[in-house]
């Protein structure tokens, strides 16, 4: 039972997957995050003793099934992942609680964007192809390409940022380098409520859900404790104090217990400006 961070290989990078775990009339309820995309619930799951074996993906006439048999010990999971032919060691442990009190106290707002050149970031991912650059003074990312984090990294905080995202345009401001508060102007039926924009993707829809301004600048305020987080979009609260269970798609790593950078999704499409970009501690 509870919820499990792993740190897991990838052909590409390194990669981070969470499980939730929970009983309901004596059945095993798991959901599980992949690497990438959302979380969703395992429905082929079977346990015997200490052994768990889930089915993540059926075989099909153009894939082989993806499987995870776990063995649990203490508050460890340890197994493998099978894909086919291919085999990569699995080691999960239990994720942190997280639970603390908002500071009395935060600092002044300082800036992460100087509004003239990338100082206090760095390309990641397919760094041979970032089209991140400063153009009058704001942080734009031309094409799909590079992720783009903070060299410093953060624990609580509150953070601004000012957004400007084109129809069809698809990103994500990421908390932590775990958490993605999502930004994209797709077709609505692309996406459900819990993946649209100022979602934390996949885990917490907003509420109420604003009006759709593709083209149009934009303010996020984001306030992050432990576990805690509440967004504030274009002046309106749309997830108040909600817990984030676990890790979203994307996360740089699955150690939930420690500080992490803000990173900026550039993997998905170009066109989106960025402006205005700062953030407060807790106050000593």
């Amino acid at each position: 039972m509870g919820r499990w961070d792993f740190n897991v290989s990838t052909p590409r990078r390194p990669g981070a997957s969470w499980l939730g775990i929970t009983e309901n009339n004596g059945q095993l309820v798991v959901w599980y995050q992949p690497t990438g995309g959302n979380v969703f619930q395992v429905s082929d799951v079977k346990a015997e003793g200490a052994h768990l074996t889930l089915v993540l993906r059926a075989a099909a006439a153009n894939h082989p099934a993806v499987t995870w048999d776990l063995d649990a010990a203490g508050d460890k999971l340890t197994g493998v992942q099978k894909l086919g032919d291919h085999s990569t060691p699995l080691s999960g442990v239990r994720a942190p609680e997280l639970n603390r009190a908002e500071p009395a106290k935060w600092s002044d707002p300082e800036p992460l964007f100087n509004g003239k050149d990338l100082t206090g970031w760095e390309p990641i991912g397919d760094t041979a192809h970032s089209h991140w650059h400063v153009a009058d003074g704001l942080l734009v990312n031309d094409a799909h390409g590079a992720n783009l984090r903070t060299t410093r990294t953060f624990e609580d905080f509150k953070v601004h940022y000012e957004v400007n995202c084109p129809d069809d345009g698809n990103s994500g401001f990421y908390l932590r380098g775990r958490y993605e508060v999502q930004i994209e102007y797709e077709p609505l039926a692309n996406n459900p409520p819990e993946r649209r924009i100022g979602s934390v993707y996949g885990r917490i829809a907003p509420n109420p859900a604003l009006p759709r301004k593709p083209g149009e600048w934009e303010t996020f305020d984001v306030t992050l404790v432990g576990r805690s987080v509440t967004v504030v979009h274009n002046g309106q609260t749309v997830i108040d104090h909600k817990e984030i269970e676990g890790i979203t798609g994307g996360a740089l790593d699955a150690n939930e217990g420690e500080p992490g950078p803000f990173y900026i999704q550039g993997d998905h499409t170009g066109g989106l400006k960025f402006r205005n970009i700062t953030v407060s501690v807790p106050a000593k």
